[in-house]
């Protein structure tokens, strides 16, 4: 299960099958064998080596696409991180994964040089541009240019080796990075693959951006079976429905924001996205009326996923998305979810109460938060925090999000980090962030905040300055609300159900 001899097996056995295409570069396995072979051993010429942290800051790009493998190449670590992240944020990523090397391009490196005498674990001198020269930073094109295109020293990867670190938390508090070994990549190539009937003749689009675990659901499969793996820089609705019909992509995973764009882009039209075999849409719930419409449009293809990064998933199968409307699928073979009471016990059919899961895509656990591991570890089981129950068939429906997570477009933004910032603010007695409904992200942040006595500011200037010192851009909160109290449980915790509630029976927001 050591996951570059996939690159391997295809550059021997399929080398001229394109293998991966970015902007106007397409690449057959040969080459891109190649190309992984070189930054491999310049990773192990910067004294990289297996078990080592590798960092990267870049958006969608063909060098992070090698980084992947080049890391499991060499039995290394990669910990990708958002481009968004700046500042402290960054540095405590940077920091508490103890990378060793980063990669990065030249219009991030004012976050990084602003925040690297703050780094421990990082020098300029391990620190790679993937777009040109700029000393003291290394030059990824030459120095993989010069590099041999042979295989590496083997690094002896065994099943259980840690393949990556994805940071559920860009953030100033305490980021939790999820540990995920080989194995475990190997199950998401296996059985995803399988569940996507996907193919070595499948074509493959992503347009998301590839920091996150959600793109390793398509990704996956693609580099097992040998498929085509289309990668954008970025989303853009007209330019996805281009790439669909030119190339006849037979696979998609997007999220519901991107749904929604591409149904209501100018360019949509169901002739030009007929190559389509699946549509996956993951991350956030999506509206009925537009499961209606997309099922309407583009029938028998529309697939959900339900699932923690943690661990465990359940799918919503194209053939019985509308039969089982409302609901978000079954776990896959190999997979188990249970709805629980408070004290762990099996609750029937029916009956709301906490998912918990387990099966082949599990964690090894937090990096370096074995109590935090513990607490979300039990038994064998994920506790999801999530509440749904199970039908008598056995599948699942959401029935509340995570109570303090918000799914904003596909990226799970995590209250307490907003609230760390906010509390700092010398007006601020006490901040509650919570998610509002938005018809296109599905959710984006909302504060509300309890002002000191005495203390004098407004809205819009606590609003203003919130946003000014969250970590990454997506953190943003839309509208800060001054209540005069909080709603109080009897052991005086903070009933934030009850300040959101009102907005999502209410209204939904625009940005």
């Amino acid at each position: 299960m050591e996951l570059s001899s996939l690159l391997a097996h295809h550059a021997r056995f399929r080398p001229d099958a394109t293998a991966v295409v970015f902007d106007d570069r397409r690449l057959d396995w040969r080459n891109f064998n190649a190309r992984v072979n070189r930054l491999a051993h310049v990773l192990n010429g910067l004294g990289v080596h297996k078990a080592d942290r590798v960092a990267s800051l870049l958006p969608n790009t063909m060098e992070l696409l090698e980084l992947y493998w080049a890391c499991a190449r060499i039995g290394a670590v990669a910990v990708p991180l958002s481009p968004l992240l700046t500042g402290i944020g960054l540095a405590s990523l940077i920091n508490d994964a103890g990378a060793v090397c980063l990669i990065t391009q030249k219009t991030l490196l004012p976050a990084v040089d602003s925040v690297l005498p703050s780094l421990t674990t990082l020098t300029p001198a391990r620190i790679l541009l993937i777009d040109g020269p700029a000393p003291p930073w290394g030059d990824y094109a030459a120095l993989t240019a010069a590099a041999p295109e042979t295989a590496p020293p083997d690094a002896a990867v065994t099943p259980d080796d840690l393949f990556n670190i994805m940071y559920t938390s860009g953030t100033t508090g305490l980021p939790k990075g999820i540990m995920h070994s080989h194995r475990v990549r190997a199950m998401y190539a296996l059985l995803l693959g399988a569940a996507w009937r996907m193919t070595p003749e499948s074509v493959v689009l992503h347009t998301g951006a590839i920091v996150f675990n959600g793109a390793f659901v398509t990704l996956m499969p693609a580099f097992h079976l040998g498929a085509t793996y289309i990668l954008h820089r970025q989303f853009d609705a007209a330019a996805m429905i281009d790439t669909i019909a030119r190339e006849k992509v037979t696979h998609i995973m997007v999220v519901p924001a991107q749904i929604i764009a591409l149904l209501d882009s100018p360019a949509f039209d169901p002739e030009k996205l007929a190559s389509l075999q699946m549509i996956l849409s993951l991350g956030a719930p999506l509206a009925q009326p537009r499961k209606d419409q997309l099922n309407q449009l583009l029938p028998g293809r529309f697939h959900e996923l339900y699932g923690l990064t943690e661990g465990f998933l359940t799918i919503l199968d194209k053939t019985e998305a509308a039969r089982k409307t409302g609901s978000v699928g079954c776990p896959p073979p190999f997979s188990g979810v249970r709805i629980v009471d408070d004290a762990g016990r099996d609750l029937p059919p029916g009956q709301p109460g906490e998912i918990v899961g387990r099966g082949p895509f599990m964690m090894q656990g937090y990096w370096g938060k074995p109590q935090l591991t513990a607490e979300t570890l039990r038994d064998g089981w994920i506790f999801s925090g999530d509440i749904g129950y199970l039908d008598d068939e056995g599948y699942l429906y959401l029935v509340d999000r995570k109570k303090d997570m918000i799914d904003s477009g596909g990226v799970k933004v995590y209250p307490r980090d907003v609230e760390d910032i906010a509390s700092r603010h010398p007006a601020i007695a006490e901040v509650a962030v919570f998610g509002i409904p938005h018809e296109t992200w599905g959710e984006t942040p909302l504060a509300a905040v309890v002002l000191k006595v005495g203390a004098d500011a407004t809205a819009n200037e606590l609003r203003d300055w919130i946003n000014e010192r969250v970590a990454a851009r997506y953190q943003r909160v839309h509208e800060v609300v001054i209540l005069p109290a909080f709603p109080r449980n009897a052991a005086g915790k903070t009933l934030k159900r009850e300040m959101r509630d009102p907005w999502w029976a209410g209204r939904a927001r625009q940005i």
